[in-house]
């Protein structure tokens, strides 16, 4: 792996990373947690977002 591909990888995984965290919270949820879980997990925290329900605050 050379730096340009190394590079790209890093670049790829952040992006994932903010675009989870978007998503989380047009579902309710910690947008800097998710993010947080993005950086960890990557593509396994995308489908987490998306298979968990939406929260919605009890009254």
């Amino acid at each position: 792996m050379d730096l340009s591909s190394s590079r790209e990888f890093f670049v790829g995984w952040g992006t994932l990373s903010l675009i989870n965290a978007g998503l989380a919270q047009c579902k309710g949820r910690h947008g800097g947690g998710w993010w947080l879980a993005s950086m960890l997990l990557g593509p396994l925290a995308t489908l987490l977002i998306v298979l968990l329900p939406g929260f919605r605050p009890q009254p």
